[in-house]
């Protein structure tokens, strides 16, 4: 059976540390991605178009200046360097992020999904909802979550 590391990230310090957490405590995987979710909708990413790539490959900046996705690049390009990751696939998608994420762990299928959670309670989170939250009840594997304060 193939491994399949699903490494969630938004560029913030919350699931960068996620991250850094959770590394040393995964087997080494067959594949691992490095994935963002682009939230924002517009016409030419309403199909389900993002970009996917190997992390080395030499054409990556041509697809996601063709996808018009700096900013989801940003976010990889500033995860990678923050936690000195090499060799593993990289991919921006679009939609909500929890279902997109669930959706891609589904179709993948991945192993792991890691994940940050911002560490909000109660109210908050009841009126806003959580991602984290919705990948913990709706993924279809086991969920690492790493949040504020938990480490």
């Amino acid at each position: 059976m193939t491994s399949i590391v699903l490494l969630c990230t938004d560029g913030s310090d919350v699931s960068i540390d996620a991250l850094r957490t959770a590394l040393p405590l995964l087997a080494p995987a067959d594949r691992t991605i490095l994935v963002t979710v682009e939230s924002s909708v517009d016409a030419d990413t309403t199909t389900g178009n993002g970009f996917r790539s190997q992390a080395s490959a030499p054409d990556l900046a041509d697809q996601i200046e063709t996808s018009g996705d700096y900013r989801a690049k940003q976010i990889l390009d500033a995860t990678v360097a923050a936690l000195d990751l090499d060799d593993m696939e990289l991919m921006a998608i679009v939609g909500r992020p929890g279902r997109a994420i669930c959706e891609l762990a589904t179709a993948l299928p991945a192993t792991v999904v890691v994940v940050g959670t911002s560490g909000r309670g109660g109210l908050r989170r009841a009126m806003m909802g959580s991602t984290s939250d919705h990948i913990i009840r709706h993924a279809p594997c086991p969920v690492l979550v790493q949040g504020v304060g938990q480490h």
